[in-house]
């Protein structure tokens, strides 16, 4: 074999991997979170379209609850859902045209009055209203008492002295009541100004159950969660690429 020797001298690469950056385990795994990221954020988007309807409210009948010009997500509901304490959108053609904002404080059957100390009072119970502001309780010159028939109900503004609610249409046929039928639409959140969900009417526990929240919370957090996959998965190759180059460039320690 003359001089040839049998040592054979590995080729020269800097130890560095030709496989793709962070390894095909890591890339796997960034390419599963991008998937399940995509399947949460437009799950969630369409979710929350199918479920909610956005409003602008115009004026100041619900304040403080809601401002004028505060854009609302409302979920779709039907009008049997309806509790006491709700902040519904409704449709009356004795109201008017376009769709309206108010809560309701009394279903069939209630007897609604007010006011006694300043204090609304259904089926004789006082009701606390926290989200009225201090002196917005309703004047001791529009008092009145209406006895809700079954499958309407009886709605104010949380702005009591200016609101055109069902105490504007006391001398109607109906009474100011309206139908359960004409509510398409619950106020789950205020979302621009981002005041968050709507407090619970507590207040209304003392004559009855109240409506269970919407799922605007787990929507928003398959969104959010989506959004930090996709984003986390699609990261993960640079970074890796580029810690596997940075460690391939320093230099090598003395042995």
């Amino acid at each position: 074999m003359g001089g040839e020797s049998a040592a054979r001298t590995a080729p020269h690469s800097g130890g560095t991997s030709r496989g793709p950056a962070g390894g095909r385990i890591g890339q796997r795994l960034s390419g599963l979170a991008v998937a399940l990221g995509l399947v949460l954020f437009l799950g969630g988007f369409g979710w929350g379209a199918v479920t909610y309807l956005p409003y602008t409210v115009p004026t100041s009948s619900m304040t403080p609850t809601i401002d004028p010009g505060d854009r609302v997500l409302a979920q779709r509901v039907d009008g049997a859902e309806v509790r006491r304490g709700d902040v519904v959108v409704f449709k009356d053609a004795t109201w008017g045209d376009a769709p309206l904002i108010k809560r309701v404080v009394a279903v069939g059957g209630d007897r609604v009055s007010c006011c006694r100390d300043g204090k609304l009072t259904v089926n004789d119970k006082a009701i606390e209203e926290p989200y009225i502001s201090s002196g917005q309780e309703r004047a001791v010159d529009m008092k009145f008492s209406v006895t809700v028939p079954d499958g309407r109900i009886f709605l104010l503004g949380d702005e009591r002295h200016g609101s055109l609610d069902s105490t504007a249409h006391l001398t109607d046929a109906a009474r100011g009541t309206v139908a359960r039928d004409d509510v398409s639409a619950r106020v789950d959140a205020v979302v621009w100004p981002t005041n968050g969900m709507l407090p619970r009417p507590t207040g209304f526990e003392a004559v009855g159950s109240l409506s269970s929240p919407g799922p605007l919370r787990t929507i928003t957090a398959m969104i959010v969660a989506g959004a930090v996959l996709v984003l986390g998965g699609a990261a993960y190759g640079p970074v890796a690429k580029r810690l596997g180059s940075r460690s391939r460039t320093e230099p090598a320690g003395a042995r």
